[in-house]
């Protein structure tokens, strides 16, 4: 019989605060993170607001060395994994280190320092000829992606399986769905997972730009993040990283550890269709929720919340609200479903974890948090989106969806242990 995986342990580091209680506090309140750039001087792009998070390494912990090695998105994902680690109560010199694990998701990994390092070896791009004399020694470090699962490793204590998984904006379900199957199999007893990203840069912003999928709503960009919402003008570039200690059920029970929930379903798909386009009937995307309800023994109806992808793009609200109607049948019409994006901006990589832990704490509270800015919704989006306002809901089995550039589609359960049966 295959092991049961459970969650213990969370970690965040959002926009609008670090930490899991403010990461709460923002999705409950249906808050926006989203601002005008401040990072960088966004004033020669198209789309100039973001979802911002307001980080201090030194506050949280970090090291001026740690500092100076680690990418920005490093720094999340270090931060975010020792809060999920003190979280679950584990106490690393007690565990046998080389029975825990990390996977570790990232869409476009060291961005930030591959960005900071190219201004500086190109004499801020008027130099053709790089001079690499001028490039810090831990340039390596934000080439290899492996340096996520690296750092990460090293600050929780684990010498298991060390994995990267980066298949674009549904890494960070993919990576914690990786993380579980490790410990189904008895690869690994205690799993660090999650995922993290800072794309928050001026060749991010340049790319997305291009292609027009971020809004141009920059006169309003505490509203700039409108998924299913008629006047949506596409989605606000966020950054940011949540971590999770995943371990056996059974192991979990007899130390006494708080269960969040239990990992019960997940699959992934692919549509071959278009690097950045989708098929508008969300056939794929349909597919794998019904093979992650199956996997978790659980039907349509036992859902009782829907935490969307809901990039704020037309063609992904479409291609989602069909998928939902296809996978769950007359019940979609029943679930709450809401984006947790409207508040937070899209992270990329990162965000189906970030996803995840909001899934958590709904689970925990009873409450479904809002979609921010849904003031006048698609006609086409006719489902219960849950506009602007949290709802108290008995909250039990919930549904995570992401869905990527190249066409992935991915889709995970996660239901209190007692909703299932072994």
């Amino acid at each position: 019989m295959a092991r049961r995986v459970v969650i213990t342990g969370i970690g965040v580091v959002a926009p609008g605060g670090t930490g899991t209680p403010a990461f709460w506090s923002l999705l409950s309140e249906g808050r926006t993170a989203t601002r005008g750039i401040t990072l960088f001087d966004p004033s020669a792009f198209r789309s100039r607001v973001a979802a911002e998070a307001d980080f201090d390494p030194l506050r949280h912990g970090l090291t001026p060395r740690e500092i100076r090695r680690m990418d920005r998105a490093v720094q999340f994902g270090v931060v975010s994994a020792r809060e999920a680690l003190a979280d679950s109560g584990l106490d690393a010199a007690a565990f046998d280190a080389h029975r825990a694990g990390v996977s570790f998701g990232t869409a476009v990994g060291a961005t930030t320092g591959l960005d900071s390092e190219y201004r500086v070896v190109s004499d801020d791009g008027r130099l053709a000829a790089v001079d690499h004399t001028h490039a810090s020694p831990h340039l390596h470090d934000y080439y290899v992606p492996s340096s996520f699962a690296t750092e990460v490793a090293w600050a929780v204590g684990a010498e298991g399986p060390a994995t990267v998984v980066s298949t674009g904006c549904t890494s960070g379900i993919d990576s914690v769905a990786h993380a579980a199957d490790l410990i189904r199999e008895g690869s690994a007893d205690i799993m660090v997972t999650g995922a993290a990203d800072a794309p928050i840069t001026p060749i991010t912003l340049a790319c997305f730009d291009a292609i027009r999928a971020t809004t141009s709503r920059n006169d309003e960009p505490e509203t700039a993040s409108r998924p299913f919402d008629a006047s949506r003008k596409g989605f606000v570039l966020g950054e940011g990283a949540a971590a999770f200690v995943l371990e056996e059920l059974e192991s979990a029970r007899k130390r006494g550890a708080h269960v969040y929930a239990e990992l019960a379903g997940y699959a992934s798909r692919s549509n071959a269709f278009h690097m950045t386009g989708l098929r508008p009937d969300g056939r794929e995307l349909a597919e794998a929720i019904t093979v992650a309800l199956d996997e978790a023994r659980l039907n349509p109806e036992d859902l009782d919340y829907v935490n969307a992808h809901g990039s704020g793009t037309k063609l992904n609200d479409l291609h989602e609200t069909a998928a939902y109607k296809l996978a769950l049948g007359p019940h979609a019409y029943r679930t709450p479903i809401s984006s947790v994006k409207s508040m937070i901006g899209h992270s990329l990589g990162s965000v189906g974890s970030m996803e995840i832990a909001a899934s958590l704490l709904a689970m925990e509270h009873h409450v479904v948090p809002p979609t921010a800015n849904l003031h006048t919704p698609d006609p086409e989006c006719d489902l219960d989106y849950v506009p602007l306002v949290a709802r108290e809901h008995r909250t039990d089995a919930v549904l995570t969806v992401g869905s990527g550039f190249g066409g992935f589609q991915s889709a995970m359960v996660l239901a209190r242990p007692d909703r299932r049966t072994a």
